[in-house]
This record gives C-alpha cells, structure tokens and sequence, in this order.
C-alpha cells in the first residue's frame, strides 16, 4: 500500500511548508508516502467558481488510478477521533489498495470527483485554510501510523 496526499495548488507559505515536509519525511518510515500538488488554475479569476471546480476536478481525476482508494478531505465528511482514524487506516491498508487523500481547492471539489470518492472525511467542523489543511492532515496520519505501532507519539 502507498499513501499519497493529494492537493490542489502549490504549498507556498513557508512555515506550513516546513511542517508539511517534517511530517512527509516522518511519514516514509511506515509507509510509502509521497505528496503531489497540482498546479493552481492559471486566469482562474476570470472564472466562476463551479467552472474551477469542474477544472480543479479535472486535474485530480487524471492524477488519480481506477484502483486508488479515494478519500477526500471534506467539511461533510466524516469527523474521527485520532485512534479511530487509525483503526479506520488499518482497514483500508487491509483492502490492499493504494490510498490517496485529497485536498480540493478553496471552492471544494466537483460533483465529478465526489462521485470518484470512496469516501469523505472531515479534520473539524471549522474551516481551516486548504495549505494549513495539508500539514494538519500530515501530523494526523503521522499520528495514526504511530497508534498503529504502539508508539508513545499519541497520549491517551
């Protein structure tokens, strides 16, 4: 199983850079991890936002396989305590498929890509911005790896 985190647009604010990639080079002791950014939509100014969407959404569905488990990161998705996201890991690695996580752009994702999804999760009912997303995701899939290893990283 590889794990991939997929985002739309690029990571350009440099502390949550940095905390991204300390989580990325953490993450590759457990698992096979790699992070890809889409490109940002060049002129996306001049368009409405469900014609960013279907563009963004374009994007992510090239970048994806027909055998990834899809998991996108979405404010209606389902909310887990970190040791239940573990557990909730441990049952997708099992399904033997490559899981990719995505983040969407600052407008969400396209009807064509939640009808690509496997499933939707959410980090909180609050809205965080989408490159602080991308370090947050990455601290808790950190987390969930460790759970998994029974390591002392999580405490409860």
């Amino acid at each position: 199983m590889k794990v991939t985190l997929l985002c739309v647009g690029k990571t350009d604010v440099p502390w949550v850079r940095d905390g991204l990639d300390l989580y990325a080079s953490r993450l590759v002791h457990y698992v096979p991890f790699a992070l890809v950014e889409l490109p940002a939509l060049k002129n996306a100014g001049s368009l409405t936002r469900e014609q960013v969407k279907e563009k963004e959404g374009e994007a992510v569905l090239r970048a994806l396989k027909p055998s990834d488990c899809v998991i996108l990161l979405d404010e209606r998705g389902k909310e887990y305590r970190s040791v239940e996201f573990a557990a909730r890991l441990e049952s997708l690695a099992r399904a033997g498929r490559d899981l990719v996580f995505v983040i969407g752009g600052a407008y969400g994702f396209s009807d064509a890509v939640y009808a690509r999804g496997d499933g939707r999760m959410s980090l909180s009912k609050m809205t965080f911005s989408h490159q602080m997303v991308r370090t947050i995701f990455a601290e808790q899939l950190y987390r969930a790896f460790t759970i998994l290893k029974g390591e002392p990283y999580h405490h409860e």
